[in-house]
């Protein structure tokens, strides 16, 4: 990458790396509200389902704001994590790892939860009348069912953490080496005079890694699809 400067080059391995983090930490939680949302009926289950989905509507600095507030040095978790464990999340790549995941969570937890809901139940209930356990009906019917959806939700949960700009910034700041993401960068060139042509390479960059997340994701949903019904 000799087009690239060594920032930019720092930038962009820095995303990959928040992205990676971001989508390897929040697919099991992901994976449980899919599940607990698609095939569970409780009280409360419309706020939960309106918490989980609550990124995609407010503005991502009151994201940042809020994990802030909760995940800084002062804050109720953030405090009670450093005093027993020594671990500071504010201001640090980890922190913008948590904002990417925060803010591209409900896209993972809705491709989960379609493709879940559309594995037919009878499948299941045909594998326990043959003995089999709960977490084995799981593991062999349904999670290989539902794969498409756990694929398509992880890449595009990837390409939402990579462009993770607002709750990134306001949580973690702009700290070059550390929680200096891509869009991040872009923006910091945007406002630095003589940074156009940096900006303009960092844009295509991003615009290139995000739809290649979206056409990936077609692709193994599409791909998996075809691979089950033909083993039907």
């Amino acid at each position: 990458m000799d087009w690239l400067t060594p920032l930019e080059v720092e930038a962009l391995g820095l995303s990959l790396r928040v992205a990676v983090a971001s989508v390897v930490g929040s697919l099991p939680f992901g994976l449980a509200a899919a599940w607990l949302l698609a095939r569970r009926s409780f009280p409360g289950k419309s706020l939960v389902d309106g918490i989980i989905h609550l990124p995609l509507v407010v503005p991502p600095v009151v994201v940042g704001y809020v994990l802030l507030v909760a995940l800084g040095r002062r804050g109720p978790v953030g405090s009670w994590l450093y005093d027993n464990f020594g671990i500071s999340i504010a201001f640090t790549w980890k922190g913008a790892a948590v904002a990417a995941a925060v803010m591209a969570f409900p896209l993972m937890v809705r491709a989960m939860r379609l493709s879940l809901e559309a594995v037919d139940r009878r499948l299941e209930a045909a594998a326990r009348t043959l003995g089999a356990g709960r977490a084995r009906v799981f593991v062999t019917i349904t999670l290989p069912l539902m794969a498409p959806g756990i694929l398509a939700g992880t890449v595009l949960a990837f390409a939402r953490a990579l462009g993770e700009f607002g709750a990134t910034i306001t949580f973690v700041s702009n700290i070059p080496g550390e929680t200096r993401t891509l869009p991040i960068a872009l923006y910091t060139l945007t406002q630095t005079p003589d940074g156009e042509a940096a900006a303009a390479r960092l844009a295509i960059i991003s615009v290139l890694l995000a739809l290649a997340a979206i056409v990936a994701s077609e692709w193994i949903a599409r791909r998996m699809a075809r691979r089950l019904e033909g083993g039907a």
